[in-house]
């Protein structure tokens, strides 16, 4: 915030807070024209019974438009124009200011009458207006400045034309000059507190937006909104299609390089695969070492979840080349494909995460050992599920660890990548 000026730096920041503030004071500012509305006609009531006849009629004259003014305030309030437009606070709180002070010369005028000090009746000229306007413009200091100088200026004139004693109209100008220093004061103060207020709460929406930005790194939206409401986070999906990729040979890569050119290595892989499950409707589930496990037509849903898994893992492979030029090692890896369905949720009370159970999961683990490096091996159920059976060679039968005979289909190796069809 720039100190000197009172106000915020950054443009974009000021405006913000600006609109943020009057935004928040309509409802007020109608409870302040209510009840302003209402002590005008109080007075209107009360004074037949002790004013003359001419300054009954005088009071009468200057309350018309007081009530006019105050009612417009009040209706402009209504306008959807109104926050974004200050000069109407300005304008209407002066019209009443200046009004007030006619309407206090006309009670000043009477209390003549009455015994004691008269000063007393400016003191009701700050309450009813100016520590209003102090509140009003706490935003707007400068202005708020402007209007004490306008207001002062009216007052003083009223001032002058009242024969009375120069004791009288030193103390009327004191009781002024105290309430003007007190709203300043006021509008100074307020106006710190309420931008401080606004930056405090810009900064910690920052802080909410990055946590949040977080946590559905870490978990699906929906499942990170359940949780917040202390719901269980489980979920079934009967046609998720679950691709398991795995770097070959990772444990003699892992011994023939420095441990920190393997986590290079490692997080190029990882970012692409990234990359391509965003860019194909795949939701990453977990890294498990040097393998990468997703799921087509989970969280995330799919058209058709096994072409999704397949265009993923083919684009995957073919991004590679890219890795292995920035690397300069000879990484490959084999893509493993089940459809089938599985069991989705959140266990635990520390480090969530989202996570996903079920025999097809195994499934999909052990068709990657069944891939040939730089291939993909899918399912039969995957292989009926998907539409691009013209990708495929002639299936085998593969005894699977803790499955049995399978057939297993692996994609021809000449095919290039083509894109996503996830929907």
């Amino acid at each position: 915030m720039d100190a000197a000026r009172g106000q915020f730096s950054d443009p974009a920041v000021e405006r913000a807070f600006r609109l943020s503030e009057r935004a928040s004071r309509v409802g007020m500012v109608r409870l302040y024209g209510a009840i302003t509305f209402a002590v005008m006609l109080a007075y209107a009531l009360i004074n037949p019974l002790f004013f003359s006849h001419a300054d009954q009629v005088r009071f009468t004259i200057l309350l018309v438009p007081t009530l006019a003014v105050i009612a417009g305030y009040i209706g402009l309030t209504y306008w959807s124009g109104y926050v974004e437009r200050p000069l109407i606070d300005f304008a209407c709180l002066l019209a009443l200011g200046l009004l007030v002070i006619a309407d206090n010369k006309v009670l000043w005028d009477e209390a003549a009458t009455f015994a004691g000090s008269r000063h007393a009746n400016v003191g009701i000229n700050y309450a009813i207006v100016s520590a209003f306007a102090a509140v009003v413009m706490a935003d707007r200091p400068r202005w708020f400045r402007l209007w004490i100088a306008l207001h002062a200026s009216a007052f003083v004139g009223s001032l002058l034309l009242v024969e009375d004693s120069v004791a009288e109209e030193i103390y009327a100008l004191l009781s002024y000059l105290t309430g003007g220093v007190i709203g300043t004061f006021i509008n100074w103060q307020l106006g710190r507190a309420h931008r401080t207020a606004f930056a405090l709460r810009g900064a910690l929406e920052a802080e909410r937006a990055k946590t949040e930005e977080l946590l559905y790194n870490v978990l699906p939206e929906t499942a990170a909104r359940r949780l917040r409401e202390g719901q269980i986070v489980a979920d079934a999906y009967g046609d998720a299609s679950v691709v398991f990729i795995d770097v070959v040979g990772f444990t003699k890569l892992a011994s023939s390089v420095s441990p920190g050119h393997l986590i290079e290595t490692l997080n190029a892989f990882f970012n692409l695969a990234d990359k391509c499950a965003a860019e194909h409707g795949v939701e990453k589930v977990k890294t498990i070492g040097d393998a990468y496990l997703a799921v087509a037509g989970g969280n995330v849903p799919a058209a058709n979840s096994a072409d999704a898994a397949i265009a993923f893992g083919q684009a995957v492979i073919a991004g590679l080349a890219e890795v292995r030029a920035e690397t300069g090692l000879p990484l490959q890896v084999r893509v493993g494909i089940h459809s089938g369905p599985v069991v989705g949720g959140v266990i635990g009370a520390t480090r969530m995460a989202y996570d996903y159970w079920g025999e097809t999961m195994n499934m999909a683990a052990r068709l990657e050992g069944q891939a040939e490096p730089g291939g993909i091996a899918v399912s039969e159920s995957a292989f009926l599920r998907t539409r691009r059976k013209e990708l495929f060679q002639l299936p085998e039968t593969v005894a699977l660890k803790g499955v049995g005979d399978a057939p297993v289909y692996r994609i021809k190796p000449s095919e290039p990548p083509r894109l996503a069809l996830a929907g």
